[in-house]
């Protein structure tokens, strides 16, 4: 690790321009958001199974007269999250990394050094100044150390743990927070390539 990111620090150093590549990220967020519908379905389909063990008196039926056990409460089952702002975010990065990275192949090193103050804001953006929630001192919306997982890291972590722990409220709200930094990306990646492709333009032939 520690020569994998020497040899990550010196690259950037030497470089004229930042040597970022977007659509690996676009590719990614869009991963973590296949992700996240499968953690949803999966986590309704445990309370609707359960929900019905307990209507059908399973768990009476296991009982042991032995010992003192207490079945679970039948669990409200959730209305579906609206994915909708995540999904029109993830497919409007892919957009712009795409165009991004297509202006700086045809710029072929000659593009402007003031992108380089843009490409700085890249990572920044992804965050959201109100944090997480219980812990607002971690403000990426992508990655973070779990609430419940010391430093074991949590993808896309406001939306991830709060359909964990069954907040579904809270759920739609980090969707949309998500949503909002990943179109500032967005917005940024778009004024990039526009100063990439009219910087080629007006390059001497």
């Amino acid at each position: 690790m520690a020569q994998t990111a020497g040899t990550m620090m010196m690259r950037m150093a030497d470089a004229d321009i930042l040597p970022f590549q977007f659509s690996n990220l676009a590719d990614t967020v869009h991963l973590y958001l296949t992700q996240l519908k499968t953690l949803e379905t999966d986590k309704r389909d445990e309370i609707k199974e359960r929900n019905r063990e307990i209507t059908e008196g399973v768990y009476d039926a296991l009982k042991d007269p032995k010992k003192t056990l207490v079945p679970p409460k039948m669990e409200y089952v959730p209305p579906y999250l609206n994915f909708a702002p995540l999904e029109q975010a993830s497919d409007d990065l892919t957009e712009a990394a795409q165009a991004y990275d297509k202006a700086m192949d045809a710029a072929a090193g000659n593009a402007p050094a003031e992108l380089n103050t843009d490409l700085l804001r890249s990572e920044r953006l992804l965050t959201d100044n109100q944090g997480l929630p219980n812990r607002p001192w971690f403000q990426h919306v992508l990655y973070a150390p779990g609430f419940y997982t010391g430093y074991g890291v949590k993808t896309v972590p406001g939306v991830r743990e709060a359909i964990e722990q069954k907040r579904w409220s809270e759920a739609d709200d980090q969707i949309k927070r998500t949503a909002t930094a990943l179109e500032h990306e967005v917005d940024l990646l778009k004024q990039a390539a526009k100063l990439l492709s009219s910087s080629h333009s007006e390059s001497p032939r």
